[in-house]
């Protein structure tokens, strides 16, 4: 058995009918790489039981401890049978992307059974009528419980269901996967009790090390060279209340070479920047049109992976975070943009100066039956709806493969990414690279977001307003061509003219 650190064990304490806490993908796949130009469902479930061993989340299952006076444990799964875990459904006719969208939207709103190992895949046939596909692509909607993984050990999980060809090997290795006896109920309560004595060590060795960050924050922010603004409280708006059971999803791709164009134009911004930007200038203008933007700008919070580099199989989630403001009151998209990174910059820096790894122990310090009740409660009586939130939305960025991925022989045409929503934090943006491509996801609760469409078309214009406003800075920077005396051009006829003038 393997228990969960506090931070994994938050997202089944959060978890509720309204919150489903996990995370997830949608891949867009063309079978006519596959061997005979088709792929059928039983293929994918064969295809799918030989990688079960490239990755220790798909058989295993939680185990609580009974009124949660300690962190749940994992346990190889004793009855695991992987077609309760893999599903077929297709769209009706047309088979557009609109009803896509909805279909994610709503498999991703459906809670996962916590007594099974906590991931679902659902493969969707239809997609006939989506601009840009070829004929006879299904897409695979993921579900994983974020208690499982983060987004970086997701990629992992993704990489032992894909190819790098179409050949479909099967893996080396033998499968030696044995499965648990259920542990007894005094093994689990005897495990708390030993637990409970070491806490108090566990919270003075955590404050020890926090101590020198501490006193380097302190210093920097005396000399001036960090800022405690991104600590403020974030503005209220419509995506910062209680949310409803129902969601809304969508996605946007952009060339990853027109994002490197743009942050070039902002000396030291970065892609994650130019991103940040977009969604800024897309919450702005969407907000705008409803006549409900703050005069204080709105802030992401944006994940930091934490795993080193040894733990990128580890089970579970290694992340800290920072807040960003995402320049929603700026007009102009590249001073948002400078906004953007100036902000990044600081956060980063008060980030550092504590330690991410530091300020992610800090959540082993709760009680585990404490932080059960308290995140039950909050959710319960409407707490998200009675202060201000510490930030707006989400922004986490997921990398992906540069070279193509096959999935049962299927080529990988697109991906995309899906994410929780919770009280008091009602829209995340996930963004996932793949090939030269990068694509805004976005998951909202739907009472918040009735519109998604509405937004994606807010984040393509943010770009496109970004993408010009790069390419006349990076024009005025251009040095003019020289000029040649023997040139008939219009300009070297005024240069003439000039001279006998003079």
């Amino acid at each position: 058995m393997q228990q969960l650190s506090a931070q994994d064990a938050s997202f089944v304490y959060l978890e509720t009918p309204h919150t489903p806490m996990h995370i997830g993908s949608v891949g867009i796949y063309d079978p006519s790489t596959a061997p005979g130009g088709f792929v059928r469902f039983k293929d994918i479930l064969r295809f799918i039981e030989q990688r079960l061993p490239g990755a220790r989340s798909f058989r295993q299952r939680l185990v609580r401890v009974p009124f949660d006076l300690d962190h749940p444990y994992w346990i190889e799964d004793p009855e695991f049978d992987i077609e309760f875990h893999v599903r077929h459904i297709a769209l009706p006719k047309p088979g557009d992307w609109r009803q896509l969208c909805i279909q994610v939207a709503r498999l991703h709103a459906r809670p996962m059974d916590l007594t099974k190992p906590l991931w679902e895949f659902t493969i969707v046939e239809g997609l006939d009528n989506i601009d840009g596909l070829p004929p006879g692509c299904f897409a695979l909607v993921s579900k994983v419980h974020h208690a499982a993984i983060d987004g970086m050990s997701g990629v992992e999980m993704s990489a032992a269901v894909h190819d790098l060809d179409a050949k479909m090997t099967p893996p080396d290795k033998a499968d030696g996967w044995q499965p648990d006896n259920m542990p007894k109920v005094a093994d689990l309560l005897a495990r708390s009790y030993v637990n409970g004595l070491v806490q108090p060590m566990r919270i003075m060795e955590t404050i020890g090390r926090s101590l020198p960050g501490m006193g380097k924050l302190a210093a920097s922010v005396g000399k001036g060279d960090v800022s405690v603004r991104s600590a403020r409280p974030a503005p209220k708006t419509r995506f910062n209340g209680k949310v409803s059971a129902h969601r809304a999803w969508d996605a946007v791709p952009f060339k990853l070479a027109d994002i490197r164009q743009i942050k070039d134009a902002v000396p030291g911004a970065t892609v994650n920047d130019v991103i940040l930007a977009v969604v800024g200038g897309a919450l702005r203008s969407y907000l705008l049109g409803k006549s409900e933007l703050p005069k204080e700008t709105l802030t992401a919070m944006a994940p930091i992976s934490v795993r080193a580099e040894g733990e990128k199989a580890a089970l579970g989630n290694l992340v800290s975070a920072m807040v960003v403001g995402l320049g929603t009151t700026v007009e102009d998209p590249l001073e948002r943009l400078r906004f953007v990174h100036d902000e990044a910059v600081n956060s980063k820096a008060m980030t550092n100066a504590v330690g991410a790894r530091t300020l992610t122990d800090y959540s082993q310090l709760m009680p585990s039956a404490l932080a059960g009740i308290a995140a039950r409660l909050y959710t319960r009586v409407g707490a998200a709806n009675a202060h201000a939130p510490v930030f707006n939305c989400v922004v986490t960025n997921v990398p992906g493969s540069r070279v193509p991925l096959y999935f049962g022989g299927a080529r990988m045409v697109a991906m995309y990414g899906t994410g929780p929503v919770f009280d008091g934090m009602g829209l995340i943006n996930t963004i996932y690279s793949y090939g030269p491509t990068v694509a805004i996801s976005f998951t909202g609760c739907r009472d918040a977001l009735p519109d998604p469409q509405g937004y994606a078309d807010a984040l393509r214009e943010s770009f496109r307003a970004l993408k010009v406003a790069a390419q006349a800075h990076a024009g005025e920077r251009s040095p003019s061509p020289p000029v040649e005396l023997n040139d008939n051009r219009p300009a070297n006829k005024v240069g003439s003219r000039r001279k006998s003038n003079g």
